[in-house]
């Protein structure tokens, strides 16, 4: 079975400690963080549903449920503060802001608002 390897080893090697690790304990065996990371990176870049996820990374449904867990536990957030911090204390980025204030206005039968009528 051919590998997708959407990160770089360096690129791994930064977020690979933020990840869960197995626990030891018995059940299903555990998956392969790094796989499970290039599904879901994978499944974003391409911008396709979580079934039409290539067969390399596993069962879409398990690629699914690490991505679940990720968010609902916060550790996708850790991840990209812990990234900012170590590029900012590098002075990789440039903190630079733009605001836009463009304006969108939707016709008003395109709202969910009720009006008194007649």
């Amino acid at each position: 079975m051919t590998r997708f390897r959407l990160l770089t080893d360096a690129q791994w090697s930064l977020i690979d400690g933020m990840l869960p690790r197995p626990t030891g304990r018995p059940g299903r065996k555990f998956s392969d963080a790094r796989t499970m990371l290039e599904g879901i990176i994978y499944r974003y870049r391409c911008g396709i549903a979580w079934r039409d996820l290539p067969a390399v990374f596993g069962p879409w449904q398990t690629v699914w449920t690490w991505h679940r867990r990720l968010a609902t536990e916060g550790t996708w957030d850790s991840i990209v503060q812990s990234l900012i911090a170590q590029a900012d204390a590098e002075g990789l980025v440039d903190w630079s802001v733009s605001v836009d204030s463009t304006i969108t206005r939707a016709h008003q039968h395109a709202t969910t608002t009720s009006r008194p009528t007649g």
